[in-house]
């Protein structure tokens, strides 16, 4: 029933720390199937609203896929990274990436620049406290700039059936490989809605990432084609409370 994804932890904590989630970042596990659908699909449907952006600040490097494909685009591409490991990794991965690489904690990052576009993807599952970081970078979006928060849902279809069938007692209870990437949590729709409006912030949309409707390792088994799989990605798009993960586009509410 697991899900794997990552940015990367925030919360304040020694480089060793952070460093020891490297491995679930290497390409060695099973829920690579899944990272690999999710990581390179969300990027997408952001560049879908936010065109050729002037600069874009992405909180996490986690298994490089997103930056990579945000680093593609015609304007500055700045990632905050916590993990000197993680960093490392990604570089001998991703030799040719263009990427400005900034290794700092979330919470101790600071700027004068503002950004046409702020991607939080896979973060708010790992930090201590995702409220402060959402207030805290709100100061960093330029005015007409975009913010974007894609996190795992623990009412994703699959878990739902697992508890159903009294394979997952919590729905919300965190598997062995969450916790080796570091995750604290899962969000369900009206978590994410809750948490923005807390942070000041109104969700302009939301929509689901890859309605998945059995396990991985099921799913693997299938065999499935990839148009099966593309279509269960853009079937997931207006069902964010049965998809693996949702991606919310948040705008400041003026105080």
């Amino acid at each position: 029933m697991g899900l794997a994804f990552g940015g990367e932890d925030g919360h304040l904590a020694t480089n060793n720390q952070l460093d020891v989630h490297v491995a679930a970042y290497q390409g060695e596990n099973i829920y690579d199937f899944d990272n690999e659908i999710v990581l390179t699909w969300y990027p997408k449907r952001i560049a879908r609203v936010v065109r050729a952006p002037r600069a874009v600040l992405d909180l996490g490097l986690g298994h490089g896929f997103a930056t990579e494909i945000f680093s593609g685009g015609p304007g500055r591409h700045v990632v905050l990274e916590g993990s000197r490991a993680v960093i490392e990794n990604f570089k001998l991965r991703y030799p040719g990436n263009k990427s400005e690489l900034i290794e700092t904690y979330f919470e101790e990052y600071d700027t004068d620049e503002r950004f046409d576009l702020i991607v939080m993807g896979f973060v708010l599952e790992h930090v201590d406290d995702p409220l402060l970081i959402l207030n805290r970078f709100r100061k960093f979006l330029a005015p007409t700039g975009k913010l974007f928060v894609a996190v795992p849902n623990a009412e994703v279809m699959n878990r739902r059936l697992g508890n159903l069938a009294g394979m997952l007692p919590d729905i919300q209870a965190l598997s062995e490989h969450d916790r080796i990437l570091g995750h604290q949590r899962y969000f369900t729709a009206a978590s994410l809605t809750e948490l923005a409006g807390d942070a000041g912030y109104k969700i302009e949309r939301m929509e689901g990432i890859y309605l998945k409707p059995f396990a991985t390792r099921q799913i693997l088994s299938l065999n499935l084609d990839s148009d099966i799989i593309q279509a269960l990605c853009e079937l997931g798009i207006e069902y964010p409370e049965l998809s693996v993960a949702m991606l919310a586009q948040l705008t400041p509410v003026d105080p």
